[in-house]
């Protein structure tokens, strides 16, 4: 994995290709918007998606764990697709998730799908953090120096003819904006009008690879001239272009 360096309101960042952010100095690791249950949610309103998304979000979760050893983890809200997610948790993966938080500082804030987060693996709530000159919360309020997530953001770049759409963090002078971590989480383009209100002219992406991370201007998301495309839409998946679009507004 190549993790990419960056500097955010005097903090000295890391953004990686999973999708969370690492913070050296703090040892503090920040992940956003985990959906842990999404899929076994919409199998109950009938549609067939695989009930396998936590346990991809978790084991992705050791691995990122395992591999910068923090010592303090944030979940910034939506940690749980809805208020009975945990009862629906198989239990082999609710023992891995309260292995995980067990070892950690672990700091679950809530979320607009997860304003109690429940559940027998342990951990602190809170509605939001400040350690050193940032704070960390669910949904960007507009204040300086602020980590969130919520968004879902994605972006897209035109290369050779074509189009590569990836996970991204949205960084702009006052804000940063996670990618959406888990598994079955999709993401809203960083130019739909309802996002570009949140982050504004002035931003970069850094955009998430399958084993780096790139840092793109704004102008680089630009679409070609004379390209017809369809609106905006959330993807099925955390994946490419390629795959199938449903639209899911209240993912978010």
């Amino acid at each position: 994995m190549v993790d990419l360096p960056f500097r955010f309101h005097h903090a000295d960042l890391v953004a990686t290709p999973e999708g969370a952010l690492w913070w050296p100095q703090q040892r503090v690791l920040a992940v956003a918007d985990l959906h842990f249950e999404k899929g076994s949610a919409f199998a109950a309103r009938g549609v067939p998606l695989p009930p396998y998304d936590t346990l991809a979000t978790v084991l992705q979760l050791e691995g990122v764990v395992s591999r910068l050893q923090p010592q303090r983890v944030l979940a910034l809200g939506d940690s749980f697709h809805d208020r009975n997610a945990h009862h629906r948790i198989d239990p082999s993966v609710a023992e891995r998730l309260a292995a995980l938080v067990r070892r950690l500082d672990w700091l679950w804030l809530v979320g607009n799908h997860d304003p109690e987060p429940k559940g027998p693996w342990g951990g602190q709530i809170a509605s939001s953090a400040e350690i050193g000159p940032l704070s960390f919360r669910h949904d960007a309020s507009g204040a300086m120096g602020e980590v969130s997530g919520h968004w879902h953001p994605k972006a897209r770049v035109w290369v050779r003819g074509g189009s590569v759409a990836r996970r991204c963090f949205v960084l702009t002078p006052r804000h940063l904006i996670l990618p959406a971590f888990g598994s079955f989480t999709g993401g809203l383009d960083v130019r739909d009008p309802a996002l570009a209100r949140v982050i504004g002219p002035a931003f970069e992406v850094l955009m998430c690879g399958r084993d780096r991370v790139s840092r793109l201007a704004a102008e680089r998301l630009e679409r070609p001239v004379n390209t017809r495309s369809a609106p905006y839409r959330w993807s099925a998946t955390r994946a490419g272009p390629s795959q199938r679009v449903v639209t899911s507004e209240g993912d978010r």
